[in-house]
């Protein structure tokens, strides 16, 4: 496919106003979260939850693209209609997750890298075929003692630019997530280190392999202290620690930073992506907004309780979600617009 229209994808994907709704839990990861709001753990519970996400009135407004899973790229609404097509009435650019998981990196106890490169160019056609015009893969780096091993950072950045590349042939946006996890006691400096290191090695590895910078959208963690370091960083701080970092390793040409939240709480990953617009308004040279799973979903989740007569009250409290994270990130266009 022509460069043109990934990045012109890449680009309506990180539109002004607008992120991305990550819909893309495994099946064992959503039967998780149903089993600790005592949900039913079965295809259709969980059709009927997805039904009520992508049919939330408005959510084209906030929302440029959803990331799908294998199971919900298939599935339809009640009435008989794609999920696909749905997003696309809604003016929603639909996705997919297309790796197989984090397992064990042998040789790094306590290490690991995503598989899911094996067959991985015949499941992209599908998806593409399906409706799919962007993907996500996901790689998994721990901080602690030694850790991430240069072995454990390189095999997880290869097997990213091995995906980017076969998405781009195949016509998809790669969507580049290398996720520094927030579990342990370390620094925010130490974090800054590792996530600097883990994305000078990624941006090598996507040159290598020719991935076209334009056509594709990183999704990295912020740069926070481990949840048992006992000393916190201000908002101020993770803002100003994450924007220098993405500033020492993230070329220009790539059209935006979509962030996850990494197991932060819904406020703190929405203050955090506010303070760093707030801050670097009109300075920086990719767009910054958010591609959140948990801190858009849960508070819809909980309300929802797998109960028809809950879900225009849940689909509201996304919607709530959403527009705090549409204002965090459109400080930054009023910011500059007043400079």
């Amino acid at each position: 496919m022509s460069i043109n229209v990934l990045a012109t994808t890449a680009q309506a994907l990180v539109a002004p106003g607008k992120g991305l709704l990550a819909m893309d839990e495994s099946t064992g990861t959503c039967n998780a979260r149903f089993a600790a709001q005592g949900l039913p753990k079965t295809v259709e519970v969980r059709r009927a939850y997805r039904e009520l996400l992508v049919t939330t009135p408005g959510l084209g407004e906030g929302i440029s693209g959803a990331i799908l899973f294998d199971e919900t790229i298939r599935q339809r609404t009640g009435a008989g209609v794609s999920f696909v097509e749905t997003l696309q009435q809604a003016g929603i650019i639909p996705g997919i997750k297309v790796d197989l998981g984090a397992h064990e990196l042998a040789g790094f106890p306590g290490e690991q890298v995503t598989d899911g490169l094996d067959g991985l160019r015949p499941r992209l056609a599908e998806y593409a075929a399906l409706g799919a015009r962007f993907a996500k893969w996901r790689a998994v780096l721990t901080i602690g003692p030694d850790r991430p091993s240069r072995a454990g950072i390189a095999a997880n950045a290869h097997a990213l630019a091995r995906y980017a590349a076969l998405c781009q042939a195949a016509g998809l946006v790669p969507i580049v997530e290398p996720e520094v996890l927030l579990t342990g006691p370390h620094s925010l400096a130490r974090c800054a280190a590792v996530t600097e290191e883990v994305l000078h090695e990624v941006f090598a590895q996507l040159r290598m392999q020719g991935v076209a910078l334009e056509g594709m959208l990183l999704k990295p963690s912020m740069v926070l202290a481990g949840t048992d370091c006992p000393k916190q960083p201000t908002t101020a701080q993770v803002a100003d620690a994450t924007v220098a970092c993405l500033l020492r390793t993230v070329p220009a040409a790539v059209p935006g930073v979509a962030f996850l939240s990494g197991g932060q709480s819904p406020e703190d990953a929405t203050r955090h992506l506010a303070a760093m617009h707030e801050r670097f308004a009109g300075r920086l040279p990719w767009a910054l907004t958010f591609s959140f799973g948990r801190a858009l979903q849960q508070p819809a989740l909980a309300i929802w309780a797998g109960q028809a007569a809950n879900v225009a009250a849940a689909q509201q409290a996304l919607l709530v979600r959403v527009r705090g994270n549409q204002l965090a990130v459109e400080v930054g266009s009023v910011a500059a617009a007043s400079a």
